[in-house]
């Protein structure tokens, strides 16, 4: 049985990128996780994090088991497979503090604005510290298919 693929989409696409900020904006700082430990708030953080590391922002403490399979990983965040839920993440994307909901949203609502309007000459010399470089196509899918699988980890 193959399991189903999804479709690509891209955080640079107008419509695509309207419609992750609707659902972040239906969002309320007690909306409930389907699966998983995060607060919508954590989630939200998390999400920023990772946002900015693929728009420049450093990758520290990265494990040597991580390095070691980083191959695995990229094919994992940029292929049109699923997530698994309560997949495991870099240890710098864990968030395990409390944190402040309008604070986190703020922060990634403004962190994907910068992502998608970054020129595209500038956003081309940014290399993602794990992976390496990364394609328009491959940031853009792949900053959309992980906000996406959070907001559906969180029922919108």
């Amino acid at each position: 049985m193959s399991e189903e693929k999804l479709e690509i989409c891209s955080l640079y696409d107008e419509d695509h990128y309207a419609s992750i900020i609707q659902r972040i904006a239906s969002l309320s700082s007690d909306t409930q996780p389907e699966w998983g430990k995060m607060t919508v708030a954590q989630m939200l953080a998390h999400c920023a994090e990772i946002v900015e590391v693929t728009h420049g922002k450093p990758l520290l403490n990265t494990p040597f088991y991580i390095k070691i399979i980083k191959g695995v990983i990229r094919k994992l965040v940029v292929d049109n497979n699923p997530y698994p839920k309560n997949t495991k993440t870099h240890p710098q994307y864990k968030q395990t503090e409390e944190k402040d909901f309008q604070t986190e949203k703020k922060r990634l609502l403004n962190i994907m604005d910068e992502f998608v309007n970054d020129p595209k000459e500038e956003a081309a010399k940014k290399e993602h510290p794990l992976f390496g470089p990364m394609t328009e196509e491959e940031k853009g899918w792949s900053m959309y298919k992980h906000i996406d699988y959070h907001l559906n980890q969180f029922g919108v």
